[in-house]
């Protein structure tokens, strides 16, 4: 027999044997129970609890500000409930340093058009419209005189009796409610700053 055809005949008869014993060798559970992980390795426990938590404390805040607020006021009403505990100091007007009450309303507008006084009781007297208590708007600013017979105090409104300001030394920004005696008896005027809501324009464009 040819030297040729030998090794031919040989290649022939040893390769189903070989692939036989290939496949059996990949059907066989693996001895030591390993499994490669993925690149994208699944968060432990406490990561997973640090991705729960933070939107929490972000939607918590976003709840605050009301859905019927218009675009301009959900910005103003936003950067106010962001800063929610910060310390008050008279003269501060920035998170890192705290705020006063005037301070904090003229940071909350830091990006409307406008320039707001710096002192609540020139906010009282400057420009804007005044509001009826009755017909308080989300954004809107509200004034009051503590131990003086003029404004001395402003607050931004939130909607459904609630406003955020900055109280007095010894606290922090906070909520408070309109339905309080103590607001109620030093409850001066309310102001609308912000440009109303242009939706005659927009229907026009369209």
């Amino acid at each position: 027999m040819r030297p040729f055809f030998k090794t031919w005949l040989t290649i022939c008869l040893l390769l189903p044997l070989a692939a036989h014993a290939t496949n059996r060798e990949q059907r066989l559970p693996n001895v030591n129970g390993y499994t490669p992980k993925s690149h994208a390795s699944a968060p432990s426990s406490k990561s997973k609890k640090s991705l729960k938590t933070a939107p929490q404390l972000s939607s918590s805040k976003s709840s605050l500000v009301p859905p019927m607020a218009t675009k301009e006021s959900s910005n103003v009403l936003s950067r106010a409930v962001n800063v929610l505990g910060t310390p008050y100091r008279w003269g501060g007007s920035s998170p890192s340093k705290g705020f006063d009450c005037s301070g904090l309303v003229k940071y909350a507008f830091n990006d409307a058009t406008f320039d707001l006084p710096r002192t609540s009781n020139a906010m009282a007297s400057g420009h804007g419209e005044k509001v009826d208590r009755n017909d308080l708007k989300p954004g809107d600013l509200i004034f009051f005189n503590i131990k003086s017979r003029r404004v001395n105090h402003v607050a931004i409104y939130l909607g459904n009796d609630r406003f955020i300001h900055a109280p007095r030394r010894g606290k922090s920004v906070t909520i408070d409610t309109l339905k309080k005696p103590y607001w109620e008896q030093h409850y001066v005027v309310a102001k609308r700053v912000l440009p109303k809501e242009q939706n005659a324009l927009r229907v026009v464009q369209r």
